[in-house]
């Protein structure tokens, strides 16, 4: 009966194919008569070429202005500004298959940062990168690399007491070498204050201040045109190809120096590296695969460049919080005397026991964000939402600074609050968390968003338990931490330059301090 039935059936094929492809046509044409979202009228040939470059507070007035959805051009290229954290997850996660692309690969090639993951397009390469970042950084795996954070976090406690007004070189020494440690296994000599800092560190802070300029929304004309990378430096208006021209040794060298050195180190030590690094593990997989081990080395730069800035602002954040916040510092400290105690230095494995102190970490993610526009996410085929219609290779941009400001979801944003995650002294799975959007979303969020995540609670549960901050009076050109209302401009930002003080909480935390440092080699 069925061979019959698929025989009767067979003379109407044709014409169910036809009736598909015409359903098909129609459903097409109706979605291209969708409006665009509404925007700010703009120039000829340059559209809104006046609202560029791009702010949180520019992008939420826009918001404010024209709703959930807006759209902007500049010189033909189309920008969506997705106003909530709700319609980030509804595009570029749920639809992620359409919302995973990056238009900007030209000019990383044009900047040698084309062994950046962020700007990598979705492709075989960016899957080997992913995949590396994935096996490597995974809630599992970081565990092992929980011993050289505790050491290197125990020195940071040594210098903080030693030269506390040095805060910031102590935090970014801290952060840099627990990056190049993990990841290629090499030494990072210490260096006293006002010292040139370690060359790896050198140039991955030289590169990264150039990352944070090259591909702010709109900086550079060469974001639109790259057909500009063959206009000579000489030429009137072409000072970009001069900028690129003095960043491009450096960055290339984040992608080669410290590679080199760990391949060198290998050899040397007849490979008595640690097993657990990242350059370590990858190599033993690769067996002289040039494709691999090319993948392996972009990870690695990746992750370092991912890791370092960010960590580094967020530390600072907290800094400035708790100076300017006594009350959440006096409680995160008694939390902390009464799980950790007197005795030892707290650990990630006291977290569970910490909600208060999780709840600071948390709200350090969301009072101020590290990266406050996240990089742009490219609709790979026209799209429709909330009918409106999504052009074809349109950037679309979430406000992560915008969504930690956003009274539906936090209570007086503006205020220092770690209770806000907190419901009968229990962190709540009821309030938005801040990872959920301060780490992208989609297939592009950040892949070491755990590493980073475990990093920064060690990091300040450690402060806490020793040390208390105060305000300082600020010097020229620094604010007190109490008047650090706004970051600065740029893809990764920082608070102000601001003062403050570094006191050990007692007497007894000073003893700590030294005898944690005294048993490190």
């Amino acid at each position: 009966m069925a061979l019959i039935s698929l025989a009767q059936a067979w003379p109407t094929l044709p014409f169910a194919i036809l009736c598909f492809v015409l359903l098909v046509q129609i459903r097409s044409r109706l979605k291209s008569r969708l409006p665009l979202p509404p925007g700010p009228s703009g120039l000829p040939f340059v559209g809104n070429v006046q609202e560029f470059p791009l702010t949180p507070e520019r992008i939420s007035a826009l918001h404010a202005q024209y709703g959930d959805l807006v759209r902007l051009t500049i010189f033909g290229d189309e920008f969506i500004l997705l106003g909530s954290h709700e319609s980030a997850v509804a595009l570029l996660e749920k639809r992620s298959s359409n919302y995973s692309g990056r238009n900007m690969f030209e000019l990383a090639d044009m900047t040698n940062f084309d062994w950046l993951l962020t700007w990598m397009p979705y492709g075989t390469h960016f899957r080997k990168v992913r995949g590396c970042f994935h096996r490597c950084f995974n809630a599992t795996a970081i565990q092992a690399y929980r011993p050289i954070q505790q050491e290197e976090v125990k020195r940071h406690l040594l210098r903080l007491l030693e030269h506390p007004r040095d805060f910031y070189e102590h935090g970014r020494k801290l952060i840099g070498t627990v990056i190049i440690r993990i990841v290629y296994g090499l030494d990072v000599k210490d260096s006293l204050p006002g010292c040139p800092p370690n060359k790896y560190i050198s140039i991955a802070e030289e590169s990264m201040s150039a990352f944070s300029v090259i591909f702010h929304p709109g900086q550079y004309y060469a974001q639109s045109f790259p057909w500009l990378r063959y206009v000579p430096a000489w030429f009137p208006g072409a000072r970009f190809q001069r900028d690129f021209a003095a960043w491009r040794p450096i960055v290339r060298s984040m992608l080669n120096v410290p590679w080199k050195a760990a391949g060198k180190l290998t050899v040397r030590s007849e490979g008595k590296m640690p097993p657990w690094t990242f350059y370590a593990n990858t190599m033993e997989r690769i067996e002289n695969n040039e494709e691999d081990e090319y993948a392996a080395k972009c990870t690695a730069a990746s992750a370092y460049f991912g890791g370092a800035d960010t960590t580094l602002s967020t530390l600072q954040i907290f800094t400035a919080a708790m100076a300017s916040s006594p009350h959440v510092q006096k409680r995160a400290q008694e939390e902390l005397d009464a799980v950790v105690g007197p005795g030892r230095l707290p650990t990630l494995e006291d977290k569970p026991s910490l909600p208060y102190v999780s709840a600071v970490a948390k709200e350090c993610l969301r009072w101020r964000q590290v990266v406050p526009i996240n990089v742009p996410h490219i609709c790979s085929e026209e799209d429709e939402f909330n009918g409106y219609r999504i052009p074809k290779e349109a950037r679309v941009i979430s406000n992560a600074a915008g969504y930690s400001m956003d009274p539906k979801n936090y209570q007086d944003p503006e205020t220092f609050n770690p209770d806000r995650f907190l419901v009968d002294g229990k962190l709540s799975s009821e309030i938005l968390d801040p990872a959920s959007f301060a780490f992208g979303y989609g297939r592009r969020i950040c892949p070491g968003r755990h590493f980073a995540e475990g990093a920064v609670f060690l990091m300040l549960s450690n402060i806490l338990h020793t040390f208390t901050i105060e305000s300082g009076a600020g010097e020229a050109g620094k604010a007190a931490p109490s008047d650090v209302c706004k970051m600065t401009l740029g893809v990764v930002s920082f608070p102000a330059p601001f003062e403050c003080n570094f006191k050990p909480k007692s007497s007894d935390a000073e003893a700590l301090i030294r005898a944690s440092a005294s048993d490190l080699a």
